[in-house]
């Protein structure tokens, strides 16, 4: 079945064509670790995980690169609030996203490049660049010089007067150009620096992902995926300089961007602190019923996050499991559902299948319910039993596994003994540790609520 993706370059839907058969090069943009993820950011994470997830289904190679970004002005200044080192900041907030994306069922890339480890290969793009005279230094900066680039401004359909207008770039006295960007700084000695041909400084942001895409996937690749918030002037600038470097006419063949989490229609982020953190949202929810919300609009649309919407999530997963049941995962998913993915991962319009065969499986209907589990695979859901599911994820702190099934024998135990009011007694403390008791014929079973 054909793969058709929003192509932002194109500004159309285009067949999805690798450019080598049977092996497709994938690059996202990760996060710049100076703070815990929040959810707009957690978006892209779990829209280009199905995107891989649906790739590897269809081709025999895939290789998904996802950078980290470890030198940024923002983490310098985060370790000195924190009067920490920057290698501590970064330790801990890798650690923490890591987990963060393990909790939301986000498999790891196959490639997680880190930018202070490619260093020498921006220094040599750099030196490129300057020798094609796309570049050039002053005063300890070296500045691509967006004029020498005759479709500078394809991607984001910007002319270079709109760019020199309205760029969110510094103007500073020493640019040709107020749209010249920058590639490399110089490093005073509180900053981290590498030495160069231009002195002792750091790169500029967008030279990071241009290197390590090229280190890892080539010159030219199939897909950069990110937020649409990255189009202009990160991928933009990534576009000018790999190509103006490998003398190539394209970096990526097709470009694929997410459209952003809301609040109350506005933009969810730290600037405006409006943001929940995935930590925060899952201390109240479980990471499969965040992940199922944040699927529930297609990838391009805004999504306006709520615990509501959340909590309707858990609901829609509740009737999924239950529908599932003990049923194996097919060999393969829906073919319904496999046409909505491919159709530029219309992940609403498969939710929707996920819950036409849930109907049938309710039914009796096996083949549906095996169906079911095969094709919420693809999306990163369904991914225990149902037995796992009812009884949920403990919370840090909360009551273990063995401790509930503890204390629903002793509550066994005493009712047997006639001991009503101790029996009655730990049913309240399971209640308020928000577990619910199912009694029935076969014994008691139990279900966190959250």
């Amino acid at each position: 079945m054909a793969l058709r993706l929003f192509n932002t370059l194109a500004r159309e839907k285009q067949d999805f064509v690798p450019l080598k058969d049977g092996h497709v090069g994938i690059y996202a943009c990760g996060p710049t670790v100076y703070d815990n993820i929040h959810v707009g950011n957690a978006r892209p994470l779990v829209v280009f995980d199905v995107l891989v997830r649906l790739l590897r289904q269809q081709y025999p190679s895939v290789t998904y690169v996802r950078n980290i970004t470890d030198v940024d002005d923002k983490i310098n200044q985060r370790a000195a609030d924190r009067a920490i080192s920057i290698d501590q900041l970064c330790e801990e907030t890798i650690e923490r996203f890591h987990a963060d994306a393990e909790a939301l069922y986000v498999k790891a890339p196959d490639v997680e490049p880190r930018a202070t480890h490619h260093i020498a290969e921006m220094i040599a793009m750099i030196e490129a660049l300057i020798a094609k005279g796309h570049a050039y230094e002053a005063e300890g900066h070296v500045l691509f010089a967006i004029g020498t680039m005759d479709d500078y401004g394809k991607l984001s359909n910007r002319t270079l007067e709109m760019m020199r207008a309205g760029a969110r770039v510094e103007v500073a006295p020493y640019k040709r150009d107020a749209g010249d960007f920058v590639l490399w700084k110089p490093s005073d000695d509180n900053a981290p620096g590498w030495d160069s041909p231009w002195g002792r400084g750091r790169p500029g942001w967008h030279i990071e992902c241009s290197a390590m895409s090229a280190v890892y996937l080539d010159k030219e690749f199939d897909i950069h995926a990110g937020g649409l918030d990255l189009i202009f002037p990160h991928h933009e600038n990534e576009i000018a300089q790999s190509c103006c470097a490998h003398g190539t006419k394209a970096m990526a063949h097709y470009w694929v961007h997410n459209g952003y989490v809301t609040v109350d229609g506005e933009k969810m982020s730290k600037s405006l602190g409006n943001f929940t953190t995935v930590r925060d949202a899952l201390e109240k929810h479980r990471g499969e019923a965040v992940r199922y919300a944040l699927l529930n609009a297609h990838y391009r649309a805004p999504l306006d996050y709520s615990d509501g919407s959340v909590t309707e999530a858990k609901q829609a997963l509740d009737r999924l499991y239950r529908a599932a049941g003990d049923v194996s995962a097919a060999e393969v998913a829906d073919a319904d559902f496999l046409a909505a993915l491919s159709d530029d991962l219309n992940t609403p319009l498969a939710l929707s299948v996920l819950h036409r065969l849930a109907k049938q499986a309710n039914q009796g209907d096996r083949a549906a319910a095996a169906s079911l589990r095969a094709s919420a695979n693809l999306l990163g859901l369904l991914t225990q039993d149902e037995a796992s599911w009812v009884r949920g994820e403990a919370q840090e702190g909360a009551l273990s596994d063995d401790e509930i099934d503890g204390l629903i024998e002793e509550r066994q135990k005493a009712r047997a003994a006639r001991d009503f009011a101790r029996a009655d007694e730990i049913r309240d403390t399971l209640s308020a540790a928000g577990i619910a008791l199912l009694d029935g014929a076969d014994g008691t079973s139990w279900e966190r609520q959250s």
